[in-house]
């Protein structure tokens, strides 16, 4: 693109714009300079256009989004994490969604933010958080690769003692040995539960979460029996999230 280009000020002013946009919609993850993790590159986290929050250490992280690398790291001020009431539920979930993903998604990984609500100090308000999922598969040998992202939003009605969750899944599997072969999909998914202690609250979402994309997976799977050799070559990196 450079080279088209033939303008260095041209490219680093769309390369500027172009890759954050295209880190965020890809969910891509990137390890930790102190290696104490991995940090996805989301909205949820999105300090500005350069810094992002990763909750669960709560430390901010200075992303390069050409060279897609992590460049800097530091503890998070107060001001950019939630208070301790929110983190119990925040933290609560954190811990049940990644056994979830690690059990799950080979190489997956996933975050919990608060996105309302953050300085709430006790009882008696509502809040809300997100929980992002970000799983690949990368095959070349095997001429396919796979994608799993999955973003669930949590609304926490204080007054109702009720907790509305709603969900976006979206698949991408490309498979390339004979031709050129590409899955795009996505479902939304609706549930909710009672409020309950952090802990409570957080096995119970997981498994809600669990459940749904479960099924998605397994409607994945049998849309393909019945399709040609080359489609059906699609599932495979789709059935990669399962075999751990």
């Amino acid at each position: 693109v450079r080279a088209l280009l033939g303008d260095e000020a041209v490219y680093e002013a769309a390369a500027a714009e172009a890759f954050p946009e295209y880190n965020k919609a890809h969910l891509v993850s990137l390890e930790l300079p102190d290696r104490s993790g991995d940090i996805i590159i989301t909205t949820y986290g999105e300090l500005d256009k350069n810094n992002y929050l990763d909750p669960r250490t709560a430390q901010v992280a200075t992303v390069d989004h050409i060279k897609q690398n992590c460049t800097k790291l530091r503890p998070a001020a107060d001001e950019e994490l939630p208070s301790a009431y929110i983190e119990e539920f925040r933290s609560a979930l954190d811990f049940e969604l990644s056994k979830y993903v690690g059990e799950a998604y080979p190489k997956g990984v996933c975050a919990v933010y608060c996105t309302s609500g953050k300085d709430i100090e006790g009882p008696g308000a509502d809040f809300g958080l997100a929980a992002v999922i970000s799983a690949a598969r990368r095959s070349p040998h095997n001429f396919c690769n796979g994608d799993w992202h999955s973003i669930w939003t949590l609304e926490f009605n204080d007054g109702l003692q009720f907790v509305e969750i709603k969900g976006k899944i979206q698949v991408g599997a490309h498979y390339f040995e004979e031709g050129n072969v590409q899955l795009d999909t996505n479902i939304v998914c609706k549930d909710s539960t009672i409020l309950q202690s952090p802990e409570d609250c957080a096995v119970s979402i997981t498994n809600i979460i669990r459940r749904h994309e479960s099924e998605y997976l397994s409607s994945l799977e049998e849309s393909y029996l019945n399709l040609s050799d080359a489609t059906f070559k699609l599932s495979s990196p789709i059935r990669w999230f399962t075999l751990l």
